[in-house]
């Protein structure tokens, strides 16, 4: 693997992003999130304020919903509910893992099928719409 590889793996959180929005919608004011991500600074500091008086709980909501809250390490929370394969690389010798990438090239291939359809039903519906392509095929008496 290359050092970009590695690096952008160890960049990501054990943490949860789904628990730590949550927690931000429901003790946001309060900086539970900030807890949960291992900021107990910042956390009391948010319960001190309130929030920032509602400005620094959005904005974390914000930041957590787009990806971008960080935790204690400086390690980005990313994953929402899952193991994220990039941390646990037993989740890619998984049976389930390879049932859903083979349930991907599967959709994948059923894509490129509706894809030529559509595309022909759209030559066939210009030709229609082509002034007297109706007339040049019927017969005239």
């Amino acid at each position: 693997m290359n050092e970009l590889t590695l690096r952008g793996a160890t960049d990501i959180s054990d943490r949860s992003r789904g628990v730590a929005l949550i927690l931000a919608a429901v003790l946001g004011v309060f900086g539970g999130h900030r807890f949960y991500a291992g900021k107990p600074l910042s956390g009391v500091a948010m319960l001190l304020t309130l929030g920032g008086m509602g400005l620094w709980w959005l904005y974390d909501v914000i930041v957590i919903t787009a990806g971008g809250f960080r935790d204690d390490e400086d390690r980005r929370l990313v994953r929402w509910w899952e193991p994220n394969p990039l941390v646990d690389p037993d989740v890619r010798s998984s049976p389930q893992f390879e049932m859903v990438l083979d349930a991907l090239d599967e959709l994948r291939s059923e894509m490129g099928d509706l894809h030529e359809r559509v595309d022909f039903m759209e030559r066939i519906l210009a030709q229609v719409k082509e002034p007297g392509a109706l007339e040049s095929g019927t017969r005239q008496p």
